[in-house]
């Protein structure tokens, strides 16, 4: 049976899509066949970040409401064979999601994939709740800030009482944090909380640290998972975070700020 692994967060705009996508795409680069699943209903930007976005004919409302078939629906990524995407409904509304229609979904795909990915929205509508209700993992992605912690922690306090697991009385999801937009610098100024303030306030394990980067708007404008660029700083982090999940041993990266040349000929850190 598939792993379902939702990525999540209490706050817009921190990372979950840019997460989601290049979870997915990491998975199926390690060789598991993998479903990424948008559960943005209205929005959807998951099929840009996967350059899909023209091949979109069918979407999950369309399968949960028997209008089209998974086969149909299912986008196979350009890149790798191993990786699917389903596409959210940009005309619908929020409540076209079913708690029946969404777990027969995961059910049909459960069948098919090693790991099920599902981009949640922000907050906790309807298409937040139905993404972590399933969930076996949960990858909540936060920034370095005050607003945006506090609401991951409300998030974290959803994962362990209203899922599935939690209501049959089973093992809890395991929830982890991906910490993203870090910027070594700025919490040196004072201007960021810390890895360690962060790790402190939510008390879950830390899967990954991405730094701020430009290579992360780069690669979605170009439609291309960011951990597809393996020379980038954000790719490489992802990579280690995709690792780390599948129970390699990495040590943490881009946790302090890099130097220039003379800093690395007189100084004796390193990033």
């Amino acid at each position: 049976m598939a792993r379902i692994i939702v990525v999540t967060s209490g706050k817009g705009g921190v990372g979950k899509t840019t997460t989601s996508a290049s979870f997915a795409a990491g998975l199926a680069k390690a060789g598991h066949r993998t479903a990424v699943i948008d559960f943005d209903v209205g929005l959807r930007n998951l099929d840009l970040i996967m350059g899909c976005e023209r091949r979109v004919v069918y979407d999950f409302v369309n399968v949960i409401n028997g209008e089209a078939n998974l086969k149909q629906a299912l986008i196979k990524d350009k890149r790798l064979d191993n990786l699917y995407i389903l596409p959210a409904s940009q005309t619908r509304d929020k409540e076209a999601l079913t708690q029946d229609g969404v777990g027969r979904v995961l059910e049909e795909l459960a069948q098919d994939f090693d790991y099920i990915v599902c981009d949640s929205p922000a907050g906790i509508e309807r298409g937040a709740m139905l993404a972590a209700y399933f969930a076996d993992d949960a990858i909540v992605v936060t920034n370095p800030e005050v607003s945006s912690v506090r609401d991951s922690d409300r998030i974290i306090g959803i994962l362990s009482s209203k899922t599935r697991r939690a209501e049959r009385g089973e093992e809890p999801v395991t929830t982890r944090l991906l910490l993203a937009r870090y910027a070594p610098g700025r919490v040196q100024k004072g201007e960021m909380l810390s890895v360690e303030d962060v790790c402190e306030i939510l008390a879950i394990d830390l899967l990954g640290v991405v730094p701020e980067s430009k290579a992360v708007l780069a690669a979605s404008n170009a439609g291309v998972p960011v951990i597809m660029d393996e020379d980038s700083d954000a790719g490489q982090a992802y990579q280690d975070a995709v690792a780390r999940y599948l129970g390699e041993e990495r040590p943490h990266r881009f946790l302090n700020e890099k130097k220039g040349f003379l800093g690395r000929l007189f100084g004796s850190g390193n990033s």
